[in-house]
């Protein structure tokens, strides 16, 4: 990112109470997707939610809905995103310097757990995707290896034999929308494939340390074609299949294992843990699939009905119609 755009970006921090995390996102900071949005999204990590909407309230009460503010203020804000959402709550539509921004704000804590073991695969989904990080006092960027590595494991699960590079970021770029309930009346059918498109580089830079690393496992091997465009074979045996299940987070081990069967293993480390007992690279795949769809639906669900009553009536029939509106434009 160019300095000029990256220090516009990070002034907005100064209108806003101190942050320990901030990434953006959004096609309007990739230069390769033509189709650009007008919002710029934020998410912001915070060591105490409940303090930070209170001193945002103060400075930038216009960005709340009003109801919030009347009835229960921070306190309130902070209860609709933790019991009701996932844990954020959005500002959308907020006006800053002539241009419209929309903001999560995320607890430092729950951020980080959902990065290690995709509890809801909401913000560990977001970062699996290309970001710009701002701040980082807490060095998400590396707790984030976890996440791309079990993210390239699990879309390894989900892909034949053979496949292109640009398949393989698109079934990693999906693996957050499987069951999300917004694709299917809220969201462009064809999501994920601008967003590969338009930052196929990112990706590139973002998964390359892993796929070498997998390659030097024999895990599978990249080769590039006459287009420049790399092609890649994985080995499907089920040694492979078990190493790749082994590299998910615990959530999703942990259910596989209630419906796989699991056993007890001594780790590298001496330690104890539970292992899912495999039959075929099918049955976990499958077994796998059915998982993330579950949490992904479920959170999806929570955070929609969070993210209606914390903007309020207006903006939320504001921001869906935009959404529906480029749902609908992409199925006509």
């Amino acid at each position: 990112m160019e300095k000029g755009k990256r220090a516009e970006l990070v002034s907005f921090l100064k209108s806003v109470p101190f942050v320990e995390f901030c990434c953006v996102y959004g096609s309007t900071l990739h230069p390769n997707n033509k189709d650009k949005s007008a919002m710029v999204d934020y998410i912001l990590g915070v060591s105490d939610p409940l303090q930070w909407h209170s001193q945002n309230l103060k400075m930038n009460a216009d960005h709340y809905a009003s109801w919030l503010r009347l009835l229960g203020g921070a306190r309130l804000i902070t209860q609709v995103a933790d019991d009701i959402g996932v844990g954020v709550h959005f500002n959308p539509f907020v006006i800053w310097n002539d241009k419209m921004l929309k903001y999560g704000v995320v607890r430092m804590r729950d951020l980080v757990q959902d990065v290690l073991n995709w509890e809801k695969i909401y913000l560990s989904g977001r970062l699996q995707k290309p970001v710009h990080i701002l701040v980082d006092n807490l060095d998400i960027a590396n707790t984030n290896s976890v996440n791309l590595r079990a993210a390239l494991s699990a879309a390894l699960l989900l892909l034949p034999s053979k496949f292109t590079q640009e398949d393989l970021f698109a079934k990693i770029c999906s693996l957050s929308y499987m069951g999300d309930l917004r694709m299917l009346f809220a969201e462009d059918k064809n999501k994920v494939k601008k967003i590969v498109q338009g930052q196929f580089d990112l990706f590139h830079s973002m998964y390359k340390p892993f796929l070498q690393e997998y390659e030097a496992r024999d895990f599978l091997r990249v080769s590039l074609s006459g287009t420049d465009q790399a092609n890649i074979s994985q080995d499907c045996g089920l040694p492979v299949t078990c190493s790749l299940v082994s590299s998910l987070p615990l959530a999703i081990r942990s259910q596989m294992g209630k419906k796989l069967g699991q056993k007890k293993i001594i780790n590298e480390y001496g330690q104890a843990i539970n292992e899912v007992i495999i039959g075929s690279r099918e049955e976990a795949s499958k077994c796998m699939q059915g998982v993330l769809r579950r949490i992904v639906m479920i959170s999806s669900a929570r955070q929609a009905v969070s993210g209606l009553l914390a903007v309020g009536g207006i903006n939320a029939t504001k921001y869906l119609a935009n959404k529906m509106q480029k749902a609908w434009k992409s199925w006509t």
